[in-house]
């Protein structure tokens, strides 16, 4: 299973975490993303037409949606990543999988503003990103009150690394975590995974501060 990979790109590391966690073996094809963009030469652009990075081949198989790849890691090597155990849970899963394309539209797009100096007006971007970090904020609120620590489950799913690599790098954008406990404490339930791996930039800052507490009616 090859995994065309620029070891900066978010969206790469959704498919490399999920490989880690799920004990499955990659086959890594760096792609001279920047200052290269490699992505739009006639090599990557004949497997994907969009000229967008993540690619995963499997044979005759090719996938350009990071999403589509963690559902297809998963199935293939961990099915209880899927998080199919109830309708409830497999609708959040899904709920989940679509928010994290706002992620990336907003938090995502204020990252590549600010470290490639790619367009955009950031003072938008970064008022999407916050109210997407306050709804996720008040998800993992609501799942705290349940006794869960993760987005649809008492245990992670494919949900939960669809949505983290873009809420971890939001401070490459300019936006702070300070302000989201319960999120400061789901990034650190999902570092003490096995087999978690670790990608550039992501940093163990708030893991260095007390752990955050939610009080009562926090959201």
């Amino acid at each position: 299973m090859k995994l065309y990979d620029y070891v900066l790109s978010p969206s790469c590391y959704k498919a490399r975490l999920m490989a880690a966690l799920t004990g499955v073996k990659l086959d890594i094809r760096p792609v001279d993303f920047h200052p290269g963009a490699e992505h739009r030469g006639p090599e990557l652009m004949a497997l994907n037409p969009a000229g967008s990075i993540p690619i995963l081949e499997d044979g005759d198989l090719v996938l350009t949606e990071s999403s589509a790849m963690l559902v297809y890691l998963a199935a293939k090597a961990a099915p209880q990543w899927l998080g199919n155990d109830t309708a409830l849970q497999a609708a959040r899963v899904q709920q989940w999988l679509s928010f994290s394309h706002r992620l990336t539209g907003s938090l995502g797009a204020a990252r590549l503003h600010e470290m490639l100096l790619r367009p955009g007006d950031i003072a938008t971007l970064h008022g999407q990103g916050i109210a997407a970090l306050r709804e996720l904020e008040a998800g993992l609120v609501e799942q705290h009150i349940r006794g869960q620590r993760f987005l649809a489950s008492d245990r992670p799913t494919i949900a939960d690394v669809a949505c983290f690599p873009y809420v971890a790098l939001a401070p490459d954008g300019g936006v702070s975590l300070d302000p989201y406990p319960a999120i400061r404490l789901w990034s650190r339930a999902i570092r003490s995974l096995e087999g978690f791996i670790e990608m550039p930039g992501i940093h163990r800052l708030h893991e260095l501060k007390p752990e955050p507490v939610l009080e009562a009616g926090e959201a």
